[in-house]
């Protein structure tokens, strides 16, 4: 963990920010795989981690607003406990590594609450994400498990995004560790791509123990696929072959749950042929472009824009669109090969603190989320700050099945050469991502960098 005093006044700064009541903050429990005692794999909840730091099972976080008292609740382990975990510390002992004075058991807190529910003071919580967690909250504060989420508190979730976009100096460094070990899996899966007959699951599962090797779990559950016209591909079964792209999307994280989130597409062989160069060149240069656009005050949703437009300029040349781009970019054209959107913030979660809510996240009273195909899925549209990190990684799809309902709807005709577009169908698809930190002028692409150009993806496969 940090130093206390880094979530000391992580802590301070909410009392700062929320007004009045009990701020609720619940970790993360044990999850059965298959029976009681054999679980899957613990992780602790972002929320809870930023202001208390401990990364076990059974703990609850409450600060109370009014009086500035905070509170470490749990319960101290028994001796048969200690036979299968070994020692542990005691919640007083737990409580004042990360600044807290008072601690308690569970039954301390079901009584606190209650107190404070008779005294009609207000309780906040963040939304919740496991059905474990919404019963709890239930319990704890006596309302109906299906009215849990709505009575989350807005107030506390725009208080720590505030404070959760903008990164220390020590969380950046957190995440570069975190891509440092990113690094070794995208290079090792370029070399193993470059041998046609490897089986998708022999890199993925490689490149998961070389996170693991790296101090700490895969960020997501790896994508890697050479259907990449699958945003989400997460089936491993295929074999390469030559002629197919490798959509590679994957990232780790560190001891202290700091993430990483990088994509790599590489053709399998080692070599580009003249299809895959042009449609890995059209993506390239938009994301290139990205970085010189980015600086502070700057709306993530114009880069979004620009680096569409500069992907349809690619796409142009290659004859697989037609007229204004910047018309057709007005008009949702670009969807079809790009629905996604150009980036999210990342920090302690993968797609940072996205269990609050999108809108709340990425967008603002200044800049709401568009309903246009495509642009709608931008999950990151709001003015930068100095601090944010979030993910450059712009794509370009030939999917089958969306490709013939905008051709039989006849959709932007005017823009697209559907006639060539069709020749396409078979190709996949490929994305290309870093992670960026946006600085006080401009900003700093973070981590070693990642062979990326088609001359360094072709000398790092060979």
């Amino acid at each position: 963990m940090f130093k206390k005093e880094v979530y000391t006044q992580r802590r301070h700064q909410l009392l700062q920010d929320v007004a009045d009541g009990l701020i609720l903050i619940v970790g993360n429990t044990d999850a059965a795989f298959n029976y009681p005692n054999n679980v899957y794999g613990f992780r602790q909840d972002s929320t809870f981690r930023y202001f208390f730091a401990h990364d076990i099972q059974d703990l609850v976080g409450v600060i109370d607003c009014e009086n500035g008292e905070e509170y470490l609740f749990g319960e101290d382990v028994s001796m048969e406990d200690i036979i299968w975990t070994g020692p542990v510390l005691s919640m007083k002992d737990r409580a004042a590594e990360v600044g807290v004075k008072n601690s308690g058991s569970l039954k301390d807190l079901a009584a606190m609450l209650n107190k404070a529910i008779d005294a009609r003071r207000k309780i906040h919580y963040v939304t919740p994400y496991r059905a474990r967690t919404i019963n709890y909250i239930s319990e704890l504060v006596h309302i109906k498990k299906d009215w849990v989420m709505a009575y989350s508190s807005v107030e506390l979730m725009k208080a720590i995004i505030k404070q959760r976009s903008v990164k220390s100096a020590e969380e950046v460094f957190e995440i570069e560790k975190a891509l440092a070990t990113a690094y070794n899996m995208h290079t090792t899966m370029m070399k193993m791509a470059a041998k046609e007959g490897v089986y998708e699951y022999e890199i993925a599962g490689t490149m998961e123990g070389l996170a693991l090797a790296g101090g700490g779990p895969v960020s997501f559950p790896i994508i890697l696929t050479t259907h990449g016209e699958i945003l989400h591909g997460h089936d491993h079964s295929l074999q390469l072959r030559k002629g197919r792209m490798v959509v590679s999307d994957a990232g780790c994280e560190t001891s202290l749950g700091y993430c990483s989130d990088i994509t790599r597409s590489v053709p399998v062989g080692g070599r580009f042929d003249t299809r895959q160069k042009a449609v890995y060149q059209a993506v390239l240069d938009a994301q290139l472009l990205v970085p010189t656009l980015i600086k502070p005050k700057v709306p993530y949703i114009d880069i979004h824009i620009a680096a569409v437009k500069c992907l349809g300029e690619g796409l142009k040349a290659m004859g697989l669109m037609k007229g204004d781009i910047s018309e057709a970019v007005k008009e949702g054209a670009m969807g079809l090969f790009m629905p996604h959107g150009l980036g999210h913030m990342m920090g302690l979660d993968v797609h940072d603190m996205e269990n609050y809510g999108e809108n709340y996240v990425g967008y603002d009273k200044s800049y709401t989320r568009s309903s246009q195909f495509g642009l709608a899925s931008l999950r990151m549209g709001r003015e930068l700050e100095e601090g944010f990190v979030i993910t450059d990684e712009p794509g370009c799809y030939f999917i089958p099945a969306l490709i013939d309902q905008w051709r039989s709807e006849k959709k932007c005709e005017a823009f697209i050469n559907y006639e060539e577009v069709e020749r396409f169908k078979d190709f996949g698809g490929i994305r290309i991502e870093d992670d960026v930190l946006v600085t006080a002028n401009g900003c700093r692409v973070l981590g070693k960098p990642i062979p990326k150009t088609v001359e360094e993806i072709e000398n790092a496969m060979q």
